[in-house]
């Protein structure tokens, strides 16, 4: 059972401002490109690495390696740090710790790191999810409702993105696949607590997972000389559509459910044609997802981090005593879907 959560970010950037302060020259003040940057859903969004003041666009990987450690292992700290009050636990108290990033690596990484700063036990298991993108929460949450419940033991699940740090060169033809990434991810730190047992939460019931092989090259995260490059088709929002219905179904069917009978749902706000086309496609109200649009506008896409940040606002608007069904789905490359089955109580 999810019992705490837990948050941090960077200093926040206005979308008008990253425009006129950077990108706009960055992309030579064309209008239209202005038009996509400024018309995706994002109002703000945390920066590590604020281009205004840091261009990166120029530095090699090894560089943007070395401020991740910098710049990540506080943020998660203090993300884990804040879900483990939420949860009334120590760190003490911890029997797994898994971290999930696509944005940086370290050896030794966050897991050990951040462990050994809150003072988690020496033999606290640990587990890196590393490079699966935006839906890395669910099979990490997955795995930690696995541990808690063949050992009865809590675990933290922490996802910690830098995508500021990957602020691609300039092009001679801008690449608006790359212009889109630029305009919709952010920062964040989000961190959860599951327990074996509790008197308020969310019971994680199950997870699900849909992989259209055949459309992998649709988005990729690539490693290069300059930091991690994605790569982003607008025919992503379209193959989901043939795909979530079946994903959903699946998921809520052994447990005698359909999507109408769920109360909340966290997408994954990965843009927002891909929430308009999920929404659509399960007969979702705009109230339903509003969490989700808040979050993009507020926060911007922080990858893996950006389930955990809807789920987060979820249960701080669920009245006291309501309970009910949630479903979490994010999406990544593969092309992949993932989704937990999640009951409040």
């Amino acid at each position: 059972m999810v019992t705490g959560q837990g948050a941090a970010f960077p200093p926040a950037i206005g979308q008008r401002a990253a425009w006129d302060g950077y990108f706009a020259s960055h992309y030579g003040h064309d209008r239209k490109i202005e038009r996509i940057f400024l018309g995706c859903g994002v109002r703000a969004r945390h920066a590590a690495v604020d281009p205004r003041a840091d261009d990166v666009s120029g530095w090699t990987t090894g560089a943007r390696m070395r401020r991740y450690v910098a710049e990540s292992a506080p943020l998660g700290r203090d993300a884990v740090a804040r879900a483990l009050a939420d949860a009334g636990l120590a760190a003490a108290d911890v029997g797994l710790f898994v971290v999930a990033s696509c944005t940086g690596y370290a050896t030794p990484g966050l897991d050990i790191v951040i462990a050994g700063e809150l003072g988690m036990p020496a033999h606290v298991r640990r587990l890196l999810v590393g490079h699966m993108g935006c839906y890395a929460a669910i099979p990490a949450l997955g795995a930690a409702a696995d541990f808690v419940r063949a050992r009865g033991s809590p675990a933290v699940v922490l996802c910690a993105e830098l995508t500021s740090l990957h602020l691609q060169p300039p092009s001679a033809e801008p690449d608006l696949g790359q212009v889109v990434t630029h305009a919709l991810f952010g920062d964040a730190a989000a961190a959860v607590v599951v327990e074996p047992d509790g008197a308020a939460g969310l019971e994680v019931l199950d997870t699900a997972a849909m992989t259209d092989a055949g459309s992998a090259g649709l988005m990729t995260w690539e490693v290069t000389d300059h930091g991690f490059r994605m790569g982003l088709s607008p025919k992503v929002p379209d193959v989901l559509a043939t795909h979530v219905d079946d994903a959903v179904a699946g998921l809520l069917a052994p447990f005698g459910l359909a999507a109408g009978d769920v109360a909340g749902w966290a997408i994954h706000p990965g843009g927002p044609r891909i929430v308009d086309v999920v929404a659509e496609r399960l007969g979702l109200r705009p109230s339903q997802t509003a969490a989700t649009r808040d979050v993009l506008a507020r926060r911007g896409n922080c990858s893996s981090a950006t389930t955990l940040l809807v789920l987060d606002r979820l249960r701080r608007d669920q009245p006291p005593g309501a309970a009910g069904h949630v479903v979490a789905m994010a999406f990544g490359p593969g092309l992949t879907l993932c989704a937990a089955l999640l009951r409040a109580r």
